[in-house]
């Protein structure tokens, strides 16, 4: 988000948005941080989540909707290549606690405080040299921008060029909107 009388066009890309920002960006959860909700969340430099009601998880596979790329790999550097497996390929939701111990999440903190925890954090990052903290994201983006070059690939092409055509997408599509699990047991492994 930013301030009124901002200038700054909008990103095509919000992950890239977020590596992009030469400012900290934190991200403050208080319900569910699901699919692009937990991209958004796991790109963001700091995240601060509330203990009672944050939930974190990918449901691509679980309702046929893949990602790739980018958005998939960089959660390999937040919480190490099996964790993330896990989490992308197993589709299991994680409670603030759960997060904060695989280290998914910065801070987790009862609802009643979770606004002033972000704004100590905001205060304490206030206080830091605004050009350190420019190097500081530009640098850790070095890290980075190998993932984003492997994002221009047609992955669903390449890999599964039938995910469409075959009623496989259709069949977790559907499946989420009639609220039952998905069978996914005709298609080839």
């Amino acid at each position: 988000m930013q301030r009124e009388g901002a200038t700054a066009p909008a990103p095509d890309d919000p992950h890239e948005g977020i590596e992009d920002c030469m400012k900290p960006v934190i991200a403050r959860v208080n319900g569910y941080a699901v699919g692009g909700g937990n991209h958004l969340a796991y790109f963001a430099d700091f995240t601060i989540a509330c203990e009672e009601h944050a939930q974190f998880a990918q449901v691509g596979p679980r309702v046929g909707s893949p990602a790739a790329g980018h958005a998939v790999a960089y959660l390999t550097h937040v919480v190490g290549a099996k964790k993330a497996k896990e989490i992308w390929m197993l589709c299991r939701r994680y409670r603030a606690q759960a997060a904060l111990a695989m280290g998914l999440i910065n801070a987790a903190v009862p609802h009643d405080k979770l606004d002033d925890e972000v704004d100590r954090w905001c205060a304490e990052l206030m206080q830091r040299s605004p050009g350190c903290l420019k190097i500081l994201k530009a640098s850790f983006r070095t890290v980075y921008q190998p993932l984003r070059e492997a994002s221009r690939r047609d992955w669903v092409q390449e890999f599964a060029p039938d995910l469409y055509r075959s009623g496989e997408a259709d069949e977790g599509k559907n499946a989420f909107l009639e609220r039952r699990e998905p069978d996914f047991s005709r298609f080839p492994r």
